[in-house]
C-alpha cells in the first residue's frame, strides 16, 4: 500500500494557546470565535458554503506528539481504546471539528464553536447537511452515562493535562 500525503489548504486560528482551556467540544461554548484562513488556490472552493450553518472542519493534530492505542478521555479515568475516544493521540492525528459558520469574506472562513489549537493546518472543510449527517437512535458507548437527562459534563471535574 502507497503512502498516503497529504497536504494543508490552509491554517486554521484561535484564541487557544494550551489545552487548558479548550472545551471538549465547541459546541458547549458558543462564545469563542476562530478563522480558517484557506491559501488563495482554495479559496474558490468556498463557494456557497455560507448558505450551510455549520461545517466540518478536518485538521492535522500538529500539536500532538506521542500515539498511544489506549489512552484516558478526559470525560473519565478509565482508559479506552483510541477508537472509541476522541484524543489527539491517534495514528494519523486527524481531527475533525463541527463549527457554527459566522461568515465567509474572500478567503477566510469565520467561525465560532471553536475546540482547535491556533495555527492548527487545515487539510480540508465539508458542509454539515442535516439530512445526511444526523442519525436516529444513536447509542454513544461509554459517553452516554455522562450526559444523562440532557446534563452537559462540568468541566471543572475533566481530566484535562
Amino acid at each position: 500500500m502507497k503512502d498516503v500525503i497529504l497536504h494543508p489548504i490552509g491554517v486554521i486560528n484561535t484564541p487557544y494557546k494550551s489545552p487548558k482551556n479548550i472545551p471538549i467540544q465547541g459546541r458547549f461554548d458558543d462564545s469563542v470565535e476562530g478563522c480558517c484562513v484557506l491559501h488563495d488556490m482554495y479559496s474558490g472552493g468556498l463557494l456557497h458554503l455560507d448558505g450551510f450553518s455549520h461545517a466540518i472542519l478536518i485538521y492535522h493534530f500538529h500539536k500532538c506528539e506521542k500515539v498511544e492505542i489506549k489512552a484516558r478521555p478526559f470525560l473519565e479515568p478509565e482508559e479506552h481504546g483510541i477508537f472509541a475516544i476522541r484524543s489527539p493521540y491517534r495514528p494519523n492525528k486527524i481531527g475533525f471539528s463541527i463549527v457554527k459558520i459566522k461568515k465567509i469574506i474572500e478567503n477566510k472562513l469565520f467561525f465560532s464553536q471553536v475546540d482547535i489549537f491556533d495555527s492548527t493546518p487545515l487539510l480540508d472543510i465539508k458542509p454539515f447537511v442535516k439530512h445526511f449527517d444526523n442519525r436516529e437512535n444513536v447509542k454513544s458507548g461509554w459517553v452516554d452515562k455522562h450526559f444523562k437527562n440532557g446534563n452537559i459534563p462540568n468541566e471543572t471535574i475533566l481530566n484535562k493535562e
